[in-house]
């Protein structure tokens, strides 16, 4: 599999739950967002660490390259310029021109390698007229570790922990994920190894692989059927070599299986939800434009296909 559709897959990955429908902040399933891969703060009551534990073959001399990758928290805030001079004051939303911003929260892309992890609190000014949006985001600090056990001749068991060691102090879960690696996963690369299956193991494989550690994330082999130099540790349950379908016409976040309904149903929203929708986020904005823009054929051919299936041994 080319590296652009690796990243493809997993992008739909970091992306998935991040909104759902019908996209807009006032729909009730967005009030409790990122709730994938999460990877929280320790003084939170879930879990602070990710950990991948997989079996690589043919290891003597094979390399072995990690990307992590995460959602930060970013709070948008409208501002509300005074004509009197006096400071900007915070509002829910603002109409400049006829289009309408609101306050809310999106997301940042995180990606980081083995090593100490530390992303400095930051914010930035976007100017409108008669205000401004406040992107502001908090510090993050973390710990990415690889190591890797020699359990005989030719295999090996690879461990990739994930730490959130944030200093956070609170009791509410909407303020402990401003400071938590959101729809946390992990990208494998071996150059000189082979990945092993922890689906479908090699039988006189089964007992290490079942030995193997996995919190909160599920290792599966990516690529071409067969290939094995790339894992995906993602947070849902996901088969080897998943596929994003030919047909899909791009990331609709609520589910991957499910794309003619949502598009059907994001075409009989009412002209105020639209609104809704284009005015909460950037990526539902670009959602509805592009199943706006969706010709007949294209809707047609969500309509369905079949697909090879493929067997897996009983274990």
């Amino acid at each position: 599999m080319a590296e652009d559709a690796i990243r493809r897959l997993a992008d739909a990955v970091l992306y998935e739950g991040y909104l759902l429908w019908p996209y807009s902040k006032k729909a009730l399933k967005n009030q409790q967002r990122f709730t994938f891969g999460g990877v929280y703060p320790p003084a939170w009551e879930d879990r602070s660490l990710m950990q991948v534990q997989a079996l690589l073959e043919r290891d003597e001399h094979a390399e072995v390259e990690v990307q992590v990758r995460f959602l930060q928290m970013v709070e948008r805030q409208v501002l509300k310029s005074d004509p009197s001079g006096a400071p900007a004051q915070e509002v829910q939303e603002l109409e400049v021109e006829g289009e309408r911003w609101v306050s809310w929260t999106e997301a940042v892309e995180r990606e980081v390698a083995p090593g100490l992890l530390h992303v400095p609190a930051g914010e930035t000014l976007q100017a409108l007229a008669g205000g401004a949006i406040r992107r502001s985001w908090r510090a993050l600090d973390g710990e990415v570790t690889l190591t890797r056990e020699r359990l005989r001749p030719g295999l090996s068991r690879v461990t990739l922990t994930i730490a959130n060691t944030t200093s956070w102090t609170g009791a509410e879960r909407e303020d402990a994920l401003r400071q938590t690696f959101c729809s946390t996963h992990a990208v494998l690369h071996t150059r000189g190894g082979a990945w092993v299956s922890a689906t479908d193991p090699p039988v006189e494989l089964r007992a290490e692989a079942d030995s193997c550690e996995n919190l909160g994330v599920w290792p599966v082999l990516v690529g071409e059927p067969g290939e094995r130099d790339v894992l995906l540790a993602a947070p849902i349950i996901l088969s080897d070599y998943p596929r994003i379908a030919p047909e899909s016409p791009g990331d609709l976040f609520d589910s991957g299986e499910i794309d003619q309904m949502l598009v059907l149903n994001i075409l009989a929203m009412s002209d105020e939800e639209r609104r809704d929708m284009r005015d909460s986020d950037p990526r539902a904005r670009e959602i509805l434009e592009r199943t706006e823009a969706l010709s007949h054929e294209q809707i047609m051919r969500l309509h369905g296909a079949v697909r090879e299936f493929g067997l897996v041994r009983a274990r």
